[in-house]
């Protein structure tokens, strides 16, 4: 007799329901069960307001948490860039399966990169973290460009390119990768120019804490490598105060000499990496001021240490002024 199938919660986004079909395939392997996707319609979903405007908080994700604790779904694959920073009571983040790339890249008209857009070229986003980065990197590059807010998904977004209304979008490696379309970027952009959001890249399978066989199970998806990163990452997002939606980012990788990773796996040649780099940004939106600090450390080998990497950087920016550049706070 075959197993009952494990429902998964996703929203129904073409980018969501790509990533969630992933994650489906992977849990059906490591669990032996059918796996059946379950499409959730978010607030983020169906407002035609700007992220921003909404407070990007947990939009694209409470309808899905809503569903886990009625018990209409088993668990639920979050962009883990979307997810709160603060616990959910009662849910457990039970896997985060080995990051994507986690950069920002531009598709531009005529194949353009971002120094070869024309003068006044309008670039559109729908996050105050890459206008505060892009308009910065214009400013000291002495590039002339107009940042457009946009909403949408991946197709709407890129159509405004096609059709000529703006010169340029800037969306996720990640998401483009999941969806078949990152022969279409233009220009991969140096996290040294932009950096990502914290957790971008990375996705999030959430379930019930009282499910202990299914938590077991998808813990086998958990790359501790991600976790850590992501953990640091979104500790610094917390200590800030900010939401999903403020002009910050935040990446925690391997200082600049390590060798390129392996599927999550921090080994550089043969040798286990011992330091993690976490930058971290804030800026106001048109790029007129930024704080940008990094800090070094041994790569965390508990949650805790993870977390106290992302505080002390927070620490240090909100001492720089940081907390005077986020247009929203968190409650």
């Amino acid at each position: 007799m075959t197993e009952k199938a494990l429902r998964l919660g996703t929203r129904r986004s073409k980018l969501a329901m790509a990533q969630s079909g992933q994650v489906a395939d992977a849990v059906s392997q490591v669990t032996g069960r059918p796996v059946e996707l379950v499409e959730i319609t978010t607030y983020g979903d169906t407002s035609r307001e700007h992220l921003a405007q909404i407070g990007g908080t947990g939009v694209f994700v409470a309808a899905l948490r809503e569903a886990l604790l009625r018990g209409d779904v088993d668990f639920a694959v979050h962009s883990l860039k979307d997810l709160p920073t603060a616990q959910h009571e009662g849910l457990v983040l039970a896997a985060t399966p080995v990051r994507e790339d986690p950069r920002d890249v531009i598709v531009a008209r005529d194949a353009r990169k971002l120094t070869d857009l024309p003068s006044g070229a309008r670039i559109g986003t729908g996050a105050p973290r890459r206008m505060a980065q892009l308009n910065a990197y214009a400013r000291t590059h002495g590039l002339e460009i107009e940042t457009v807010p946009i909403r949408g998904n991946v197709d709407t977004r890129i159509g405004y390119v096609h059709s000529g209304e703006l010169d340029a979008v800037v969306l996720a490696a990640a998401g483009l990768n999941r969806v078949g379309r990152i022969d279409e970027v233009t220009d991969f952009l140096s996290v040294d120019t932009v950096l990502p959001a914290p957790g971008q890249g990375a996705l999030a399978i959430e379930c019930t804490a009282d499910n202990a066989a299914l938590i077991a199970a998808l813990a086998e998806l958990d790359d501790p490598f991600t976790r850590a990163a992501v953990t640091a990452e979104r500790s610094l997002l917390a200590a800030l105060e900010a939401g999903c939606s403020a002009p910050v980012g935040a990446l925690a990788d391997l200082p600049p000499l390590s060798a390129p990773l392996e599927r999550g796996d921090p080994q550089a040649d043969g040798q286990t990496v011992k330091e993690m780099r976490l930058r971290g940004v804030v800026g106001t939106t048109d790029g007129s001021t930024l704080v940008q600090l990094s800090t070094t450390g041994p790569v965390p080998q508990t949650h805790e240490a993870a977390l106290a990497l992302g505080r002390e950087l927070a620490t240090e920016m909100l001492a720089q002024g940081a907390a005077g550049l986020m247009g929203e706070r968190a409650q």
